[in-house]
């Protein structure tokens, strides 16, 4: 049976208000496929590169957006287990989840323990996902060490600093001065971004570097960053949109950069995060360290470990709002969507 949904479309590089809600009816659900009812879906800074056509891989307008989604299945398709149906999952689908329902590849879906508020598991799918991966398998970071989270009390900052500090290691973050009590609450030390000495506050907390720097950045922000490392430490550098110009060559020049600066003899390392790397050459491998990871995270949040930072919940509906607050550059956290 089909089912009737109600979507966000965005049409072109528009400002929040020219978002535009659409109603269109779903097929059911072919071969490997499930309908779900979308519980909750956010808003992160991947929606606001998309919405000026720079992010990498982003289709063509017009499109759906929406990162991640946290939702319940409603019927399943032919090869599909159906006792699924009635059951919570999350998952990540890059654009898609703006919507109040989703056609989803069973494959994908990551189960939700019992008792977790959706919006909750919401702001920790893909920037606890992000942040997981960048801490434990790229940086290796491990107790005792000092990191520099730059935009740390965005969604994927504030996740990383309470994985960081759970981990045992001390937490530096960028950020405005209005965020800084909140981030302190955390245990961040923060540090204003605005700071021209913003070098030399980061080595008055950490006189011999910090062990790594998780830099959203790009462009300038990378040789600073790469300037703080500690003998042995690394660079993870997982955004390069915020500069203006081309976007592919932006992209292009980032990765030189992070190249040359790991053939420099120094013991450092840096490198590029992508979330969805691998994902096309070792699907299988991606899936699994994604369910295994999503699973610690998850875990984590339900031992009371993280604290979910929700910035506020807003209808689907009231979508123009709810991207303007993301925007505003105010707040500490993820805006949820609220699809019901």
């Amino acid at each position: 049976m089909s089912t009737e949904v109600t979507e966000v479309v965005m049409p072109g590089p528009v400002e929040p208000d020219g978002l535009e809600l659409r109603r269109r009816v779903l097929p059911a659900p072919a071969r490997g496929e499930v309908l779900v009812a979308v519980d909750a879906t956010g808003i992160s800074f991947a929606e606001h590169a998309m919405r000026l056509g720079r992010y990498p891989g982003q289709p063509k307008f017009p499109f759906v957006p929406g990162y991640d989604l946290v939702a319940t299945v409603t019927a399943t398709g032919p090869g599909v287990d159906a006792t699924l149906v009635g059951r919570r999952f999350a998952a990540m689908t890059k654009t898609g989840g703006w919507t109040t329902h989703a056609l989803l590849d069973a494959v994908d879906l990551v189960p939700v323990p019992a008792g977790l508020d959706a919006g909750e598991v919401e702001t920790v799918m893909v920037s606890g996902l992000t942040a997981y991966q960048m801490l434990h398998r790229r940086a290796k970071v491990r107790a005792g060490q000092t990191i520099l989270i730059h935009g740390v009390n965005g969604g994927v900052g504030t996740t990383l600093a309470q994985l960081a500090l759970h981990a045992g290691a001390r937490v530096i973050g960028t950020s405005s001065p209005r965020h800084h009590a909140a981030l302190r609450d955390l245990g961040v030390l923060p540090v204003d971004y605005n700071d021209p000495e913003l070098a030399t506050r980061v080595r008055d907390l950490a006189p011999d570097g910090v062990d790594a720097v998780f830099d959203h950045i790009g462009g300038k922000s990378i040789a600073r960053s790469w300037s703080l490392l500690a003998r042995g430490g690394t660079l993870v550098s997982y955004a390069m949109l915020k500069d203006s110009g081309p976007m592919i060559p932006a992209f292009i020049g980032l990765l030189g950069q992070l190249a040359w600066l790991n053939a420099l003899p120094n013991g450092r390392r840096a490198g590029f995060f992508d979330v969805w790397g691998g994902k096309l050459l070792r699907p299988e491998r991606f899936r699994s360290r994604l369910q295994e990871d999503m699973a610690a995270v998850l875990t984590l949040l339900g031992d009371g470990v993280l604290r979910p930072q929700i910035a506020a919940r807003l209808p689907l509906t009231d979508i123009r709002k709810a991207v303007e607050v993301a925007e505003s550059h105010t707040i500490v956290g993820k805006v949820v969507l609220i699809p019901g």
